[in-house]
């Protein structure tokens, strides 16, 4: 089964291992303020402590999950830069292989957020003529999405103009 999402005699190109950390981090701020409303809001509204510490108690176990598949989650991200196409494949449990065609592509996009920043990654997205296409590749370092920007953009015009 692996060998359907895997380019044969081609290595994966892999994220900065700082996209572990950052995911991390997001987790840890975001999960806390998703669950912290309703816990404050059942524990004033019934006054009752048990319910504010059973919805803790789940923030919690989502935030030790998380953390546990992180490292997993990373190990699943790649992408292949081939003659033709490029190849992005990422997901644990629902795994994906996308494959762009040079000449098929739009737009090359790369952003950065502020945590992203912060962390000194940044993304690549890439926009087809399709609108199902969902070809991001996060957390490269700055210098390798620019790089990678710029090759996608001189790859796809060329195989776009037929040449």
């Amino acid at each position: 089964m692996d060998e359907l999402f895997a380019p044969p005699a081609y290595e994966w190109q892999r994220l900065s291992p700082r996209y572990r950390s950052l995911r991390l981090l997001s987790t840890l701020i975001v999960v806390p303020i998703v669950f912290s409303i309703p816990a404050v809001i059942v524990g004033v509204v019934s006054g009752v402590w048990w319910i504010s510490a059973v919805i803790w108690g789940i923030a919690a176990i989502i935030i030790a999950i998380r953390a546990l598949l992180n490292q997993r989650s990373y190990r699943a991200w790649g992408y292949v830069e081939r003659e033709d196409d490029l190849y992005i494949t990422h997901g644990v449990l629902y795994r994906s292989l996308i494959a762009v065609p040079y000449g098929r592509m739009q737009l090359v996009e790369v952003g950065s957020g502020p945590l992203e920043r912060a962390f000194g990654l940044a993304s690549v997205t890439l926009k087809t003529a399709s609108a199902e296409t969902n070809a991001t590749i996060p957390g490269l370092p700055p210098a390798e999405a620019a790089r990678l920007r710029d090759r996608l953009t001189e790859l796809g015009e060329a195989h776009a103009s037929g040449l």
